[in-house]
C-alpha cells in the first residue's frame, strides 16, 4: 500500500489497483486525451528500484490530476480521497453527533453521517444556527488545537476531499477540534454578514474572542468604549469600533522562526489586511515589527520533509519530525527581490491565507462579487467556485517499503503553493522553477510603497 500524505499528515493508504480504478473512472468520464498517463502494470515482481520508480510515477500522476482544474476539482477524484480516508481509519458509515465550536466557546452539536464531507457538515452547522444560505459561504470550518490559555492554534482549513468527523477523530486527541470562523479578509464584507441576526452574532462572538486573546490590540480608552457598547448590547457599534483597531480581522499564528532580518529570529506572524505582519525578536532581545504586503510577493512555496515511518502514531499535525517552511520572494525595493523564510508547523495554513487574500484581491479587481465567489450550485450539489478551489492540497505518496529510503521525496505542485520533501538545505536554489507559486496579484511597485 502507498501512504498518501496531505499537508504532512497521513490522509489514507491505497493500493496500486485502487489508483488504477480511479484512473479508469476518470478516463471514462473525461476521455483519454484529458487524463494523464498512468504507470503500466508489470507482470513480474518489482525490484526495489522499480518499486521506487513506480511510486514516483504514481506521485506525478496524482499531482497532474490534482493540478487539472476539471479533474482535480471533480467529485470523482475528491470522493476517491474521502472514501480512502474513511477506509484507512476503519470508521463505518453511521449517524453520529459532531461538536463544532463557535468563537465564544459555545458548542453546536450536529447530527451527521461519518461519511459527510466538509461542505455537508458546514451546511448542517449553518442550518442548526439558522444562518441564511447566502451567508454560509462567508464562513468555513477549521481544524484547530486548543492551547493551555484557551486560545486556538489553527492547523488547517478543512477541504472538500476530507471527512471532518474522520479527520478530527482519527487524531485521537481531545485537544483537536473543529471551529466555525469567517473565511474572508476584507472587513467591507462584514456589512453583508451583519445584515442578518445570526451572522451578526457570529461575527460579534469572533471579534470579542480575538480581543480577549490579544489578537486585536486595545488601549485603555478603547477598552472602556468597547465595554460600554457590550453593556448596551450594541453589537454592530462594537464591531464598527473594533474595525478601527490594530490587527482587526487578522489570524494570529503560533511563535515560530524566521531568517529575516537575520537567521534564527523568533517571530510571531499574523495574517490579515492583505499582508503578513512580523513581530520579530532579534538576538539582542529587541522587538521589531514590520509587514509584508501580499501584492509585493512575487511567488512563494512550501517545503515539507515527511519521515518514511509516518503511520497512525505519526499522524498528529505539528509533530516535530515533520518540518514545514513557507518561503516567499518579496519586492523589498524597486529593483531588489529577497527571499524570506518562515519555519512553522502552520506553514501550509499560512500559504492558504496568502492564496485566499490573492483570490479576494483578484475578484475585487475584476469587479466580481464575493457572494458569487464563495458559493454556487452545480447539478443541484453545493460546490465552491473555481476561485475558492485555487487552494488545493494534493496527495503525497510515500514509498511502500519503509526501509527503502529514510526520507520520502515529495515533489508535489499545488495550484497555490508547492510541497517538496528536502533532506538538507531549503534555499531558493534547491527547488526548481516549477515548484513555485506565481502570485497573480504581484505588482511591480516601487520604494514609495515600502
Amino acid at each position: 500500500a502507498y501512504n498518501i500524505h496531505v499537508n504532512g499528515v497521513l490522509h489514507c493508504r491505497v493500493r496500486y489497483s485502487q489508483l488504477l480504478g480511479l484512473h479508469e473512472q476518470l478516463r471514462k468520464e473525461y476521455g483519454a486525451n484529458v487524463v494523464p498517463a498512468f504507470p503500466p502494470k508489470k507482470i513480474f515482481t518489482l525490484t526495489p528500484a522499480e518499486v521506487e520508480q513506480r511510486r514516483e510515477q504514481l506521485e506525478k500522476y496524482m499531482q497532474a490530476v490534482r493540478q487539472d482544474p476539471t479533474l482535480g476539482g471533480s467529485e470523482t477524484f475528491n470522493s476517491f480521497l474521502r472514501k480512502a480516508q474513511q477506509e484507512t481509519q476503519q470508521i463505518p458509515t453511521e449517524e453520529v453527533v459532531l461538536e463544532v465550536l463557535l468563537s465564544n466557546g459555545q458548542k453546536v452539536k450536529v447530527t451527521i453521517l461519518t461519511s459527510d464531507q466538509t461542505e455537508d457538515v458546514l451546511e448542517a452547522v449553518a442550518s442548526k444556527l439558522d444562518l441564511p444560505d447566502d451567508l454560509v459561504g462567508y464562513f468555513s470550518l477549521f481544524l484547530v488545537r486548543q492551547t493551555k490559555d484557551g486560545a486556538f492554534s489553527f492547523v488547517r482549513k478543512l477541504q472538500e476531499f476530507e471527512l471532518p468527523y474522520v479527520s478530527v477523530t482519527s487524531l485521537h486527541n481531545p485537544e483537536f477540534q473543529i471551529i466555525l470562523r469567517k473565511s474572508y479578509w476584507d472587513s467591507a464584507y462584514d456589512d453583508d454578514v451583519m445584515e442578518h441576526r445570526v451572522g451578526l452574532n457570529l461575527l460579534y462572538a469572533q471579534t470579542v474572542s480575538d480581543i480577549e486573546h490579544g489578537w486585536i490590540l486595545v488601549n485603555k480608552e478603547q477598552h472602556r468604549q468597547l465595554k460600554s457598547l457590550q453593556e448596551k448590547v450594541s453589537k454592530k457599534e462594537f464591531i464598527r469600533l473594533a474595525q478601527t483597531l490594530k490587527y482587526y480581522g487578522y489570524l494570529k499564528f503560533d511563535p515560530c522562526v524566521t531568517d529575516f532580518p537575520e537567521k534564527g529570529c523568533h517571530v510571531v506572524v499574523s495574517a490579515g489586511n492583505n499582508e503578513l505582519n512580523f513581530q520579530v525578536r532579534l538576538p539582542n532581545e529587541q522587538i521589531k515589527e514590520g509587514s509584508f504586503k501580499v501584492t509585493r510577493m512575487r511567488c512563494w512555496r512550501v517545503t515539507s520533509s515527511v519521515p518514511m515511518n509516518n503511520g497512525p502514531s505519526g499522524s498528529s499535525p505539528g509533530k516535530s519530525e515533520v518540518k514545514l517552511e513557507l518561503a516567499f520572494e518579496y519586492l523589498m525595493s524597486k529593483d531588489r527581490l529577497q527571499w524570506v523564510t518562515i519555519t512553522s508547523p502552520q506553514a501550509i495554513m499560512l500559504s492558504i491565507c496568502l492564496q485566499s487574500m490573492v483570490d479576494e484581491l483578484m475578484v475585487k479587481k475584476s469587479g466580481g462579487s464575493i457572494r458569487k465567489m464563495f458559493r454556487r450550485r452545480v447539478n443541484g450539489a453545493l460546490r465552491r467556485s473555481d476561485s475558492q478551489q485555487a487552494v488545493k492540497s494534493p496527495p503525497l505518496l510515500d514509498s511502500p517499503d519503509a526501509s527503502w529510503e529514510p526520507m520520502a521525496k515529495l515533489s508535489s505542485k499545488l495550484t497555490s503553493v508547492s510541497l517538496r520533501g528536502i533532506s538538507h538545505s531549503s534555499s531558493a536554489n534547491d527547488v526548481g522553477a516549477n515548484d513555485f507559486h506565481g502570485n497573480y496579484a504581484f505588482e511591480g511597485i516601487g520604494d514609495e510603497d515600502l
